[in-house]
């Protein structure tokens, strides 16, 4: 995972890309900490863990490389994709599970080939897809959210945390349905009968828990605009697609329907994926014009794998994975026009047009 900001050549400083990284990370904490407070410190565990293996398969790697080691560590490339894999990775899953995802991030989706700036997916989303399709039942195993424990009951424990990941011991209450496995599953029931069965959308808008560390994402990448960290045209317009598929194919709650614009806002990693993976300049389009469709094309493919597809809840690392795979084709026909000719250039021009 890489965030940079694209800017002129001779510019200097302040987008040095480990500062811009730094930034990253701050912004972060809060969807840390609303995921801390919902589903326990087996969390902070993952991102412990990620981060440390992710530090260590890239310095590894670059031993290998006959590369100076902590000048690639200070970049804060590494720390950024282990953050990110220990908040996507389900709470108290195993410790190889977590170890897996860093050695598929680091050393087959980034250094494979050739390191940051070369990988042309999305090192944490190919290692939370990898994992998806090979460990299903492990992937799926997301703890119950401290609002729907039982009276007196709290998240774990420290040390039952760690015999959960280390040694699989049992925690009573550890695991439930997602709102977004609920609703894939859902044979029959209204939108109402639903929400009244069904514990999991003891929400204020969305599913207990999730709703909050969503909007926790969305301060973190509220900041990071701020701080000009990248454009609005890729996270607005995926959760702008997003909210318009679900406002096109709502029909106000019967048994066939997905929920409604605001569930598909505050499920999942929606969030996440708006302000941190779409906004991987690495893996997305280059132009504004290009990052619009980018983000709007991966809103509308979210929507389409949550709604009707046949096997997985939420569609964001799939739909990112499909959209870094067709970003060299959006860059194709959307390449701003050079200073100095009359129409844009393609992307895989070699000559100038218009005879300059």
């Amino acid at each position: 995972m890489a965030l940079l900001n694209i800017t002129s050549p001779h510019t200097h400083g302040a987008n040095r890309t480990g500062r811009i990284m730094r930034l990253v990370v701050y912004a972060t904490f809060p969807g840390i900490a609303a995921l801390t407070h919902f589903f326990g410190i087996g969390v902070l565990i993952n991102v412990f863990l990620a981060s440390i293996t992710c530090l260590a398969f890239e310095a590894a790697v670059m031993k290998l490389r006959q590369r100076p080691i902590m000048f690639y560590l200070r970049d804060c490339s590494a720390l950024v994709t282990g953050i990110l894999i220990g908040v996507s990775l389900p709470a108290y899953c195993p410790w190889w599970l977590v170890i897996s995802a860093s050695f598929i991030a680091i050393v087959l989706a980034k250094q494979l080939y050739g390191g940051m700036g070369f990988n042309p997916f999305n090192p944490a989303m190919v290692a939370y897809a990898l994992l998806l399709v090979s460990f299903p039942l492990q992937m799926s195993a997301w703890p119950t959210p401290l609002p729907l424990l039982s009276d007196g009951q709290t998240t774990p424990s420290l040390v039952a945390a760690l015999e959960k990941i280390f040694f699989g011991t049992h925690i009573d209450g550890y695991s439930s349905a997602t709102v977004l496995d609920i609703m894939k599953q859902n044979a029959g029931l209204t939108l109402d009968d639903l929400y009244k069965k069904e514990a999991v959308f003891n929400g204020r808008w969305a599913g207990a828990g999730w709703e909050w560390v969503n909007i926790a994402f969305l301060i973190g990448g509220i900041y990071l605009l701020y701080k000009k960290v990248f454009t609005w045209h890729a996270p607005i317009s995926m959760l702008a697609a997003l909210a318009i598929m679900a406002t096109l194919f709502y029909d106000s709650g019967s048994s066939n329907s997905s929920g409604s614009p605001i569930f598909h806002l505050l499920s999942g990693a929606t969030m996440l994926g708006a302000f941190f993976i779409v906004t991987d300049p690495v893996t997305s389009a280059v132009s504004n014009k290009g990052r619009v469709i980018y983000g709007a094309l991966i809103g509308v493919l979210i929507y389409v794998i949550r709604s009707w597809g046949t096997s997985y809840p939420d569609g964001v690392a799939f739909a990112v994975l499909l959209l870094n795979f067709a970003a060299p084709f959006i860059d194709y026909y959307t390449t701003p026009r050079t200073y100095g000719h009359k129409k844009p250039r393609r992307a895989t021009d070699s000559t100038p047009r218009d005879g300059h």
